[in-house]
């Protein structure tokens, strides 16, 4: 990652107490990525799909990395995905469930709906800021895809 290039960051989430969260802990990581937030699945589609139903102005550039909550109003996380991987211009996307079941089975859907990882929501700041550190320092540094300089 170069110093002038901050990596997009799609969080999907409702939960206003889990948004302060993540917004809380990218202020921190400052260097690392800049965070959007679409509160659904209906907001996230239309940004992905490169439109604006808010007027939020938000980048026309697709995010190098997609955190996703399970439980979302309307469309659940899940049928995001699906909708993601369906997308050929976003298949690709790397997409992170980020939620706070750690039911066998919900990670088990996750998976063969096409997650690239899932992690359960620590308890705490610290330990959310830890692992939002560490998630990103691998996805948005480490991992290399085909066309990540390009999105």
């Amino acid at each position: 990652m170069n110093g002038t290039f901050k990596p997009l960051v799609l969080l999907v989430e409702d939960d206003a107490n889990d948004v302060l969260l993540f917004q809380r802990a990218f202020s921190k990581l400052n260097r690392i990525g800049d965070l959007f937030i679409a509160r659904d699945a209906y907001r996230a589609e239309k940004w992905l799909m490169g439109e604006d139903p808010a007027r939020e102005n938000l980048p026309t550039m697709l995010p190098r990395l997609i955190l996703l909550d399970l439980k979302l109003p309307g469309k659940s996380g899940l049928e995001l995905l699906a909708w993601i991987r369906g997308r050929e211009r976003l298949r690709r996307l790397p997409v992170v469930i980020f939620s706070s079941s750690s039911e066998p089975l919900d990670m088990e859907h996750a998976y063969d709906m096409g997650a690239n990882s899932y992690i359960v929501k620590p308890a705490g700041f610290d330990a959310l800021l830890e692992t939002v550190k560490r998630l990103c320092e691998y996805w948005l540094e480490l991992n290399r895809t085909s066309d990540s300089e390009a999105t």
